[in-house]
């Protein structure tokens, strides 16, 4: 319970105590309703939990009174609506947050998420990564800290991103090719040391960035309403692919699902991390964009924000433009063999892959059609990620989630 005096008779207040207690299996679900946009209003929250309005109504009162959410006390129905209007909900705008990390690359950066996937503050990124993780989380989550000390927000808790498969139950990053870190590096086991240094209270959890971008859009973002939802992204290098199952994200025995960037694509192709040629990893990521350009890259910004820039603003060029229809055909083809495999009832595309979409939507969605057997009976849509920065928003959901299981246990 809250701890706040009840202003009501000792009979209405047991009466709602008597309310609370059959609800409070339903506070999780309640919170998460609201937390993903799909309780806008008490009627509505009464109608998905399955319980009484009175119940509704005391589960709603208690999730106010965590800080967590809040209750409009001016009842509103919509425009040409019929029935009694219903009270409106939403998060609480001042509530907790949960610290965000993210490390890529070309740098790192911290952010404040509250629920909602609602980004509260977040802090300049950094440029450069070092080779030592330990420098670099120490980094991103005293910068955290301090967004926390400029706020003076509650945390719940906090979640890191990292661009590699990370391996349950240990937390390691077993490939952070990218990076310069050495494979499997205990990654959650430094994050959880750095954030208790700090002085941050709440547990703290490590996953793969794309798995997480790929929660964060399924929650709120461009998957919301899929039932079996595939993500394939390319940030600043690589290419990584995440699969969420009626609603929760699978990532297999060990955590390391889903790992579409060695799907070959080109057998003739590049040579590849892995050991292979020609794997989506480095036949569809800004490098080979670039390179297939006939651009040198350079030092001043990302090779993703030059990739995007180049499209963006040079597609005319026909250098460009063959880049383009290179690496779609490329990214297609890799798309097509996850559609014959897993049977999504929806994709979305982030980062470069994203702009390709926007480039030449039709061009995509044919190749993928023509190549999978799935594509040719029923067309799979094919949709842009919606969220910025949405591995940083599937991050904080990693540290949201026990509050979501238990907001009571986690809050009081």
């Amino acid at each position: 319970m809250s701890g706040k005096a009840d202003p009501r008779t000792p009979g209405e207040g047991s009466t709602s105590r008597t309310r609370l207690d059959r609800g409070r299996g339903a506070l999780g679900p309640a919170l998460e309703l609201v937390h993903t946009g799909r309780a806008p209003t008490r009627a509505v929250l009464t109608a998905e939990l399955g319980v009484t309005r009175a119940t509704a109504g005391a589960v709603a009162a208690e999730l106010e009174a965590l800080g967590l959410i809040r209750v409009d006390p001016r009842p509103g129905a919509a425009a040409g609506s019929q029935g009694r209007p219903s009270h409106r909900l939403a998060v609480a705008e001042d509530g907790p947050v949960a610290l965000a990390a993210q490390v890529h690359a070309d740098g790192f950066r911290a952010a404040l998420v509250g629920l909602g996937g609602r980004i509260v503050a977040t802090a300049p990124g950094c440029g450069t990564v070092d080779a030592d993780p330990a420098k670099v989380l120490g980094s991103v989550v005293e910068a955290g800290a301090e967004l926390l000390r400029a706020t003076g927000r509650r945390c719940v808790g906090a979640g890191l991103a990292v661009p590699s498969a990370v391996a349950e139950p240990e937390g390691l990053a077993l490939n952070p090719l990218h990076l310069d870190w050495p494979a499997g590096a205990p990654v959650r086991r430094i994050f959880a040391q750095c954030v208790r240094t700090a002085g941050i209270t709440g547990p703290a959890f490590a996953a793969n960035d794309v798995n997480l971008a790929a929660l964060a859009e399924h929650r709120h973002g461009a998957g919301r309403g899929a039932r079996d939802l595939l993500c394939v992204a390319t940030g600043h290098r690589g290419v990584g692919g995440a699969l969420v199952l009626d609603g929760r994200l699978h990532t297999g025995s060990s955590g390391l699902a889903l790992e579409v960037g060695h799907l070959t694509v080109n057998p003739e192709g590049r040579p590849c991390h892995c050991g292979s040629r020609g794997c989506l990893d480095v036949e569809t990521d800004p490098l080979a964009f670039l390179t297939a350009a006939s651009r040198e890259p350079g030092p001043e910004v990302s090779l993703l924000r030059q990739a995007e820039d180049l499209i963006r603003h040079h597609y005319d060029d026909p250098a460009v433009r063959g880049a383009v229809e290179a690496l779609v055909d490329r990214l297609g083809l890799g798309l097509a063999g996850l559609v014959n495999i897993l049977n999504p009832d929806r994709i979305i595309l982030g980062g470069l892959h994203r702009t390709l979409l926007d480039a030449a939507p039709d061009r995509l969605r044919a190749v993928v059609a023509d190549r999978s057997l799935w594509g040719q009976s029923g067309v799979v849509p094919i949709l842009s990620c919606t969220l910025d920065h949405n591995s940083l928003v599937g991050a904080a959901e990693l540290a949201w989630q026990p509050v979501l299981d238990d907001p009571l246990a986690a809050l009081t």
